[in-house]
């Protein structure tokens, strides 16, 4: 599990309501949810973001309520993986529930500004900023939790395996 994609740099708190603004809760279109992924946050990300892009974050990342709108909207903009200080727990859990990665790695939140080139591996949990030639350490997901990522959310997981 290979991502590459350009930084987009965000502070520490972003709650779920900026990842998805609470009005838009009553969709559940994917696609649609992804229109506004961070509109009232950052409003070029909705038009500028591209498949494979990575969200890099301070501490405490998905914070508020306990929405799976958040990772699903996320994912389906095509950010391929989020590297924070620090997650809310319930959004750890929602993001491996819906299927998308995640890493915790202070150094690389440090060491990577926003717009730079970063390429993950995330089986060795090895975060490499092309934009500077840095690499970073972060905890490899486990063998498990990957399955669920690979099989995209824990609800494909299951039906995978009856």
């Amino acid at each position: 599990m290979i991502f590459k994609g350009r930084a987009w740099k965000f502070g520490s708190n972003i709650d779920t309501d900026a990842i998805i603004p609470a009005r838009y809760l009553n969709v559940s279109d994917p696609q649609e949810l992804a229109q506004h992924c961070m509109e009232d946050e950052r409003p070029q990300f909705v038009t500028q973001v591209k498949k494979g892009d990575i969200i890099v974050a301070e501490t405490n990342f998905g914070c508020g309520s306990s929405r799976e709108h958040a990772p699903i909207a996320l994912k389906a903009k095509g950010i391929s993986c989020v590297i924070a200080k620090s997650f809310a727990r319930i959004f750890y859990r929602n993001a491996f529930n819906m299927g998308l990665p995640i890493l915790e790695s202070t150094e690389a939140v440090e060491g990577i500004q926003d717009g730079q080139e970063v390429k993950i591996d995330l089986i060795k949990g090895i975060i490499h900023n092309n934009s500077t030639n840095q690499s970073f350490k972060a905890i490899p997901i486990p063998p498990f939790m990957r399955e669920i990522i690979d099989d995209g959310g824990l609800m494909k997981h299951i039906a995978k395996r009856r």
